[in-house]
């Protein structure tokens, strides 16, 4: 697949927090008015809506809990977990056994990944609120080397628990495909080939990928949009 480069002026290197619908509603202005491509996409979608998670090490579990499950299925059981552990903190995860967090229905690959970032944590090996404030890929490749940790949880954790305004999830299917008919590309786009693709839209490309994910919805609607 062949990316055609577009020069764009770069906003200055930040961190910015998408904390607030304000935040976000900010940020979009900024993409829209700076790359003349996004601004079609925007009036068809319109000012999306904020997505927000719980942040700390309950919100990093909860993304884990739900890896590859339905919404309903990962619902279920990160309610009895969050029951069976109330407050939800790592070091009850860490002393808790296995075989209980298994009734309780995570798999056994959870239950290593849960109690991995648990230690890591008491050992001080790992600062969650400190990657808020991280360059967002620095971040990312922070949370990716942790066992169970994947680029899509990593971001998602980033973007929605961290509000941070520059989390790019380049591994998600429908931001890809968003992004294909967006930008009038001939294949949907690899998680390597979204990472140039995003360039222009730092330090925001975490407001940029609301954006994408409103496109989606949008092209949901229409019948035979979407490729499969």
């Amino acid at each position: 697949m062949t990316i055609a480069k577009r020069r764009l002026p770069r906003i200055e290197t930040m961190t910015v927090h998408l904390n607030t619908q304000a935040d976000l509603e900010d940020a979009i202005h900024a993409l829209v008015k700076r790359d003349p491509r996004l601004k079609p996409i925007f009036q068809l979608t319109g000012m999306p809506a904020l997505r927000q998670r719980e942040p700390g090490f309950a919100g990093l579990a909860a993304i884990v809990t739900g890896q590859q499950l339905s919404t309903a299925s990962a619902a279920a059981i990160w309610g009895r977990l969050s029951v069976a552990f109330d407050p939800f903190h790592p070091d009850a995860i860490r002393k808790a056994r296995a075989d209980r967090l298994g009734r309780l229905g995570l798999s056994a690959a959870k239950i290593k990944t849960l109690k991995n970032i648990a230690r890591e944590l008491a050992a001080e090996r790992l600062n969650l609120d400190v990657l808020a404030n991280e360059d967002a890929d620095a971040a990312h490749n922070t949370l990716t080397a942790l066992h169970g940790i994947g680029p899509w949880t990593a971001d998602v954790y980033l973007l929605f628990c961290l509000r941070h305004g520059d989390a790019w999830p380049a591994g998600d299917l429908a931001v890809q495909e968003a992004v294909k008919i967006g930008l009038g590309l001939k294949t949907r786009p690899t998680p390597k080939e979204m990472a140039p693709l995003a360039e222009p839209w730092r330090p925001l490309r975490g407001a940029a990928a609301h954006l994408w994910w409103s496109y989606y919805r949008v092209l949901k609607k229409r019948e035979g949009v979407i490729s499969k």
